[in-house]
């Protein structure tokens, strides 16, 4: 990447925000978080320059964005969808919401995407969080670890990016988990953390499922590429879950080394599969 301006990063909640902050910022751009309210955690963004913004106060961030010099911007970090009635745009946030028109009402594929558009018009370079974490990123299939998926944890793999195919396609979500051929939970919009603790409650007797996290068919990677860290590996074994598959290429694996020194020691294989045109499992 080229220096240009500055690198806004438009935040919501967990640790990824700042973890782009930090890359950026070691490739040398100036780094500017906006953390939107009730979402960004005060102790990931607050070392770095930074403001709170509410999400219908888009003439406030399109401002802020401006006078900070940002010419690329990151969106990263969940975000519940909020109700019309409680975004209260300004009055810019009012013209967004008209210029979004029915991706208000689509899915969070077709919203996100419209976002990223209308704020290329306005001027900025939307990059993915993917093209600054590039070490996140592992690029061919392959098994992570010294846990090793068996055969039947292969068939829950192959099922389990039939389910997360399908869907992704009706814009539901990114992840499910399969155990020995039945379909315990799958991701809606209350998040793969939440998603494992049903999944746990679902268990059934005999070896435990796998996680599948997927990019959707035709996914806006930039604002929400799929992304599995330590924490989610601890969550697939409280869960009662041996093994998480991802997709190579299309997928954050967050802090390589802890995901992986906590998937041996807990016994949870780690594995990253073809792309999401490829329903054939990785063989061992």
């Amino acid at each position: 990447m080229t220096p240009m301006g500055g690198v806004g990063i438009l935040a919501g909640g967990g640790p990824l925000p700042g973890t782009v902050a930090q890359a950026a910022a070691a490739a040398g751009r100036p780094v500017y978080i906006l953390g939107f309210e009730g979402f960004a955690e005060p102790a990931v963004i607050e070392s770095w320059p930074h403001d709170y913004v509410r999400l219908g106060a888009a003439g406030q961030i399109l401002a802020l964005l401006r006078q900070h010099g940002c010419t690329d911007l990151v969106l990263i970090g969940p975000v519940r969808r909020p109700s019309l009635r409680s975004l209260c745009p300004d009055a810019d946030g009012a013209r967004i919401l008209a210029r979004l028109g029915r991706a208000l009402f689509a899915g969070d594929d077709g919203l996100l995407a419209a976002l990223v558009r209308i704020l290329g018009e306005e001027g900025f370079h939307v990059r993915g969080a993917h093209e600054f974490l590039t070490q996140a990123v592992v690029e061919q299939p392959g098994v992570l670890g010294t846990m090793v998926p068996d055969d039947q944890a292969l068939r829950d793999i192959q099922q389990g990016v039939r389910v997360v195919q399908a869907l992704g396609a009706l814009d539901i979500g990114q992840g499910c988990v399969v155990q020995n051929g039945v379909v315990l939970a799958v991701e809606a919009m209350e998040g793969t953390d939440r998603m494992l603790v049903r999944a746990g409650e679902c268990r059934q007797p005999g070896e435990g499922g796998v996680l599948v996290k997927l990019l959707k068919p035709g996914q806006e990677k930039r604002a929400d590429m799929p992304a599995i860290g330590p924490v989610t590996v601890r969550n697939a074994h409280a869960a009662g879950l041996r093994g998480i598959a991802f997709e190579a290429g299309h997928t954050l694996l967050m802090d390589r080394d802890a995901c992986v020194e906590t998937a041996d020691r807990l016994g949870i294989f780690l594995v990253a599969v073809a792309s999401e045109t490829d329903t054939a499992p990785l063989t061992p």
